[in-house]
This record gives structure tokens, sequence and C-alpha cells, in this order.
């Protein structure tokens, strides 16, 4: 890849993909450039991976082939107010604003706008991101080319519009719920008096272990967990209890409710 990358917006997303870029050999440092109303969070970024960064939104089109929107979505409209006037068909614009539709980005710009719409997480952050694309008409390379520099910051699946609410309350939100799952179960630990760094570590290990167990095996969940459970035994009385309390719908409900919050994003 030898264009020029532009990003509008320098949040920890903005940061990531920077980061990644980067790391892939995707385009060299100067070869990518940044605005922000963060004067401060710009010239940090820069000193940290040598990026260069503008005054204006506008800049960032005028120098680059495939401008990523990493701003929220309450900005975007203003966004992309100030840069319409700057988007033709050569350019590619990528956005990864929660909830925005395509058809609402292609309704502020002209019609030859090549636009790819995607759903990253945080755990991109460490590069090890979960990231949807959906697109509506671009070509086979524009595609490619965002599978590209989204594959830098972990994995990508290609989906239709229609699933972007359901994977946001799901894998967007997800690293919130995985956090509170570590966070209770490190409490319940300590509440059997394990110190909590401990707890902590024990919980993280099993966490990853587990991932990393169910993803090599490719078993179904529901066999490894028959594994540890014994007639009679701890794990048992263990589940007995997150039946109890109602885990499961609990999770599934918080995946419905983000996902519907993401449609009312969507619909603003």
């Amino acid at each position: 890849m030898t264009t020029k990358i532009g990003l509008i917006g320098a949040g920890n997303m903005a940061e990531a993909l920077v980061k990644g870029i980067i790391s892939a050999q995707l385009a060299p440092c100067q070869d990518i450039v940044l605005a922000d109303i963060n004067q401060q969070r710009l010239k940090a970024i820069s000193k940290t991976y040598g990026t260069a960064f503008v005054s204006t939104n506008e800049e960032v089109v005028d120098q680059s082939d495939i401008i990523i929107l990493a701003v929220k979505p309450q900005n975007i409209a203003e966004v992309l107010k100030q840069i319409t006037s700057k988007i033709n068909e050569k350019k590619l614009l990528i956005s990864i604003a929660a909830g925005v539709q395509l058809s609402l980005l292609k309704s502020s710009l002209s019609k030859d706008t090549r636009i790819i719409r995607v759903m990253p997480n945080t755990p991109a952050l460490v590069l090890s991101g979960m990231t949807a694309i959906c697109s509506d008409g671009v070509s086979e390379d524009d595609l490619k080319t965002a599978e590209r520099i989204f594959s830098a910051i972990g994995k990508i699946v290609v989906v239709k519009e229609v699933y972007i609410d359901a994977i946001t309350g799901l894998s967007g939100s997800g690293p919130a719920y995985v956090a509170v799952i570590i966070e209770a179960l490190t409490d319940g630990g300590v509440l059997m008096g394990l110190p909590r760094n401990i707890a902590q570590e024990l919980v993280m290990q099993t966490i990853s272990g587990t991932v990393r167990l169910i993803s090599e095996t490719k078993e179904h969940p529901c066999l490894i967990k028959d594994k540890v459970t014994s007639p009679g035994g701890t794990t048992i009385h263990g589940l007995y209890a997150l039946e109890k309390g109602g885990l499961r719908a609990t999770l599934m409900s918080a995946v419905k409710a983000a996902s519907l919050r993401s449609q009312e994003l969507g619909k603003k």
C-alpha cells in the first residue's frame, strides 16, 4: 500500500490504527496525517509515532487518498459539512462512527463517493481487536484496502450492514461486559480470602486460557464446560448459582440493549 492515509479524530481508536498501520508497514509514518480539536493529543501521537498533523479536517482530505472518520457519532454531521467539497471519486472514505449508517453518510456526500463503514472494538489498542466491515457498492480493491488496514489491529469479518447494530452490541460493547465479568470474578476471589492481585491474575489467565482452548480445539463451549463439571462437584454448584442469578439471560439482554441503542443512534 503506497497511498497516504488521513485520520479525522485522534482518540484511542485513531491511535490504535496509527500503531497498527505502521507496525504492518502499510504506510510510512510520514504518509499518515491527523487532525483533531485537541492539539496536545495530536502532538503526543506525532511524537510517539512520527506522524504528521494539520489544523483542519479539510487539510486531512486534501493530503490523503484514504480518509478515516474516527469521530464520535454526534460530531459526524459537522465533520461531513466541513469536508464534503473536498471529497471526490479518487478518495476512499472509511467511517468508524458507531450507529452512523452508510445511507446517512451518502446523503451528505456526492453519489460517487466511495464509502466503507466499520465497527472496531477497544482491544484494537493492543492490536487484538475485532472489526466488522460493510460497504454498499465499493470495488473489491477498496474492500481489500479496508481489510488490510483493520487486519493490522486484529481480526476482521466482512458483513452486510444489517448486522452492524448487533455486532456493535456484541463485540463493540463486549469488552465492557468482559471487564465487568473479570472484576466480579476477582471480587469473588477476594470474598473468599484471596489477595486481589492473585485473584485477578487467576481470573485473567483462566479466561485467556479458556478462550485459547475453545479456539484451538474448535469444540463447542458446552463441551468444555462439561469436561470441568463432575457430578456433585464444585463446578456444578457454581454453575447452579450462575443459573439462579440469571447470568445467561442478563448477558443476552445486555447485547440486545446495546444493539437497540445502536439502532437508535442510527436514526438520529
